[in-house]
């Protein structure tokens, strides 16, 4: 499961403001590009503390808030929603209150929480891949049919109809076969998609 779109929040807590960018990440390369782009937007801020996750990488960073207070909780909050090629990054402003240990751990870990609650999150998921070919007089009805019930992909009209699609729906051969009186679409392999949670 990933964030699919940017995310960006800001709480307040004790006049410093906590500025949380959530977002996809798919490698180290990128994320670093990503915080780059931060900082330079908030050259002036106290701290851009973050952490990501990748499939080859997990890293966290307090960048100059006591040691574990800032990127541990940050990261903390993607593994809880299980996020992989995610990344958060809380830049803070300090407001001239001191929040103490427990606070910041509260503050960054929150802001993250608070980021997730207005993201859209994603997974990427192996449909099955069918394919099925028919005479005209059916093709309407069955068109009708895939392209409410399943991921239809193409339609190739030559001597029969050729349908392609997706479908996660473990009954859909069954489904179509009542359709087409009696023909069955054949799995010709898999395809990775995206899937909107």
């Amino acid at each position: 499961m990933y964030v699919k779109d940017e995310v960006i929040t800001t709480t307040i807590i004790e006049k410093s403001e906590f500025i949380c960018y959530l977002n996809y990440c798919k490698d180290e390369e990128s994320f670093r590009r990503y915080l780059q782009d931060i900082r330079k937007k908030h050259y002036d801020a106290t701290h851009a503390c973050f952490a990501f996750i990748t499939k080859d990488a997990i890293r966290s960073s307090d960048d100059g808030e006591p040691a574990g207070t800032a990127g541990v909780p940050i990261l903390n909050i993607l593994q809880k929603n299980e996020l992989e090629n995610s990344c958060a990054v809380v830049v803070r402003y300090f407001g001239g209150i001191k929040l103490g240990a427990g606070g910041l751990i509260r503050a960054y870990g929150g802001a993250v929480s608070n980021a997730l609650k207005n993201a859209t999150l994603a997974e990427d998921v192996a449909y099955p891949k069918y394919e099925i070919s028919l005479g005209y007089d059916i093709a309407p009805k069955l068109d009708y049919f895939l392209r409410t019930k399943a991921i239809l992909l193409d339609c190739s009209y030559e001597e029969e109809v050729t349908f392609t699609f997706l479908s996660l729906d473990d009954k859909i051969c069954d489904k179509v076969m009542e359709y087409t009186k009696g023909v069955a679409p054949k799995l010709i392999g898999e395809e990775i998609m995206e899937k909107v949670l």
